[in-house]
């Protein structure tokens, strides 16, 4: 099929380039050209920055389209075009959102019927893609526009563009350093593999079943935060046994939440898309990442499980996750290794040794 992806260069829109090349689809990327990849051979590349609206629709009328991916639309105006330009020119908009959408909930997993978050707690990012989704479900259902939706939650794999995820775990324990758990260690948290996320996606390229719909899109597996740091340690050849682990009180736990206590100076802007950058409070929400990956912490509390039901994908495309959560660690410290960033990675932890410091000092 002749396929568009919108992105294509970067971890999810990268791996989902490969994996159509892989299954013989004629592919298109639209971008603005400045980053480089190992693309597949036979790539068609146009260059435009998306967010002029004037260009985009000047570089993409009059082409037709069996599906379009979106990998790259953050804002309700860049869906908005999409929709005008591809209107009676594509089978198939397939939307990628995210599930920072969802509100807050005890009743677990989180499915795609689960009430969303509009309220203060949600930030640009979410209310954005909130916004997105606002526009494609109209399209849908007042003039049968072909849209679908993916929710995707966190994303772990190869050219990860948030290292503060598992590169940085990766690195705290070559580094041999002391091991900092939330709580107990044991809230619960879901990731999905970046290659099984790409075979969803070309899973749902026009069935017509996923039409008008949204998905959630993770891995099958879930782990608590101990259980995620003793299988990093098991594939890199280390007996957690022996690792030292040090458990953030609760206390102190809730004092970063509440904006009383920061873990390192400046703000996180790959991390924290907030309402407003001078906003201690979420910069201090999202700076736990630094310590355990968390999902949407200015919705979930830091003790909160957290993970989604993704049992409506797998009945509507057949699409099942091939890695399990250790399979997914396994191979990308495989990556690490052969690419040389165990090597290469730094990453500044002297926000934990002051964090442990006031721990033992009590």
């Amino acid at each position: 099929m002749n396929v568009l992806v919108m992105g294509g260069t970067q971890f999810n829109g990268l791996a989902l380039v490969h994996e159509l090349a892989r299954a013989g689809h004629t592919i298109t990327i639209l971008n603005r050209g400045k980053t480089e990849a190992r693309l597949p051979s036979g790539i068609t590349r146009l260059t435009c920055d998306r967010t002029d609206l004037a260009a985009l629709k000047s570089t993409l009328a009059g082409r037709d389209w069996d599906c379009v991916y979106d990998i790259s639309a953050y804002r309700p105006e860049d869906v908005a075009t999409m929709v005008e330009v591809l209107e009676g020119h594509t089978g198939h908009y397939i939307f990628a959102s995210s599930t920072v959408i969802y509100a807050a909930s005890d009743l677990l997993p989180i499915s795609e019927n689960h009430p969303v978050e509009r309220g203060e707690t949600q930030n640009s990012y979410g209310g954005n893609k909130l916004l997105c989704e606002d526009l494609l479900m109209q399209a849908w259902r007042e003039r049968g526009f072909p849209m679908s939706i993916a929710a995707f939650s966190m994303v772990f794999g190869p050219y990860n563009i948030i290292p503060e995820r598992e590169q940085r775990m990766f690195m705290r324990l070559k580094a041999g350093r002391r091991i900092m758990l939330p709580g107990d260690g044991q809230t619960v948290g879901q990731v999905g593999h970046v290659y099984d996320e790409a075979r969803a996606l070309r899973a749902m390229m026009q069935k017509t079943a996923t039409f008008g719909r949204r998905y959630n899109l993770t891995g099958a597996d879930c782990f608590t935060d101990n259980g995620y740091v003793d299988t990093f340690a098991e594939v890199m050849g280390i007996d957690p046994a022996g690792l030292e682990k040090i458990f953030v009180p609760t206390n102190l736990m809730d004092d970063i939440y509440a904006g009383n206590y920061s873990l390192t100076e400046g703000a996180m802007d790959v991390l924290a898309d907030t309402r407003s950058r001078d906003d201690t409070r979420n910069q201090s929400l999202f700076q736990i990442n630094r310590l355990m990956p968390r999902l949407a912490p200015n919705i979930h509390h830091w003790n909160r499980n957290v993970y989604f039901s993704i049992e409506k994908l797998k009945e509507d495309t057949g699409w099942r996750p091939e890695y399990t959560f250790r399979g997914a660690v396994e191979q990308t410290w495989e990556w690490m290794q052969s690419t040389g960033r165990d090597q290469s990675l730094e990453f500044d932890f002297s926000f934990e040794d002051d964090l442990i410091k006031r721990i033992e000092a009590g």
